[in-house]
């Protein structure tokens, strides 16, 4: 694989490709065959959920892939520092019997399409990942054409005091963003983010205080903790809103609605790029539906903010 810079006098790889020297056509020849394999293995990644050992499979992989087409099980998991078995789960998670039938399909890819045209857009793992988060930013995009289960949302949630938000372990940073953005014009939000008693307390002291939902974030790897919260929530006589991935599944069943926006997998762990968006939308939405005098606390918070010179940027 050809990455730096070029010696002088040799232009780039790019460049390469135009000299009649059998060294450099190889090189050409090589980098356009990476690339076919690169981009057959980031479809059969899209749409896979890996553990985080999969995923430095897949990283390592994406990395080399002019030599993924020749790697045995043995040579990847001795590369990567894992177990053979753990390369064959990797294989089968990817929707096929064993490794040597993965390594069939990259080997594929060189036999079809030979001409230039075949060959995809090159791109690095790092742009490949920030390409991922796009993607599902258009996605949530276009799943919000008709925002009118995100606003009735919103105005539930705004009408509750006071307003529990719910977020464990991966999901907490999320509450805690929503909760410190919602606090500076609803009276009462209050951010739960510890599991077990703790949390079911603080539900239903919010209950007792005239509670009528609670919003919940629950992104993978969802915690047993939060489901049980969510069943203890209802129970209580809570209705649930749910920030996840998916509008289905052992989160969204103890939920009454459920907004979705999705979680790229290609990263070491996953990333949030679209639920951050969707909750910054939610607060949105809510503040939208506040009583105007409550909105105005908003504005009261800037200028005391600038009064006590909270900040270094006005």
């Amino acid at each position: 694989m050809v990455t730096g810079e070029c010696a002088p006098g040799h232009g780039s790889v790019r460049g390469a490709a135009r000299v009649s020297g059998p060294v450099e056509q190889g090189v050409a020849v090589a980098s356009e065959d990476g690339s076919r394999v690169a981009g057959r293995l980031r479809e059969i990644f899209e749409g896979h959920r890996l553990s985080p050992a999969q995923r430095r499979i897949a990283r390592h992989l994406l990395e080399r892939p002019e030599d993924a087409v020749f790697l045995t099980g043995n040579d990847l998991a001795e590369a990567v520092g894992i177990s053979q078995p753990s390369v064959t789960r990797f294989a089968v998670a990817l929707g096929y019997a064993g490794f040597p039938e993965f390594r069939d399909d990259l080997r594929a890819a060189l036999r079809d399409g030979r001409g230039p045209d075949a060959v995809p857009v090159v791109s690095n793992p790092v742009q490949a990942m920030v390409d991922s988060e796009i993607r599902n930013l258009e996605l949530l995009r276009d799943s919000l054409a008709d925002t009118r289960r995100l606003t009735q949302v919103a105005a539930a949630l705004a009408a509750s005091r006071p307003l529990p938000v719910v977020g464990l372990r991966v999901s907490a940073p999320l509450a805690r963003l929503f909760g410190q953005l919602a606090a500076k014009a609803h009276p009462d939000v209050r951010v739960l983010d510890a599991p077990g008693s703790t949390l079911e307390d603080g539900l239903t002291r919010a209950r007792d205080a005239g509670a009528e939902w609670t919003l919940a974030f629950g992104l993978p790897r969802y915690p047993r903790e939060l489901r049980d919260g969510l069943v203890w929530a209802r129970r209580a006589g809570l209705r649930v809103a749910l920030v996840s991935d998916h509008a289905v599944g052992a989160l969204a069943e103890h939920a009454d609605a459920v907004l979705t926006a999705p979680v790229s997998s290609q990263f070491a762990f996953d990333s949030q790029a679209a639920p951050s968006v969707l909750c910054t939308l939610l607060v949105q939405a809510m503040v939208d539906a506040l009583p105007t005098r409550e909105q105005a606390s908003i504005e009261e918070f800037e200028s005391s903010a600038a009064e006590r010179r909270l900040f270094l940027t006005e």
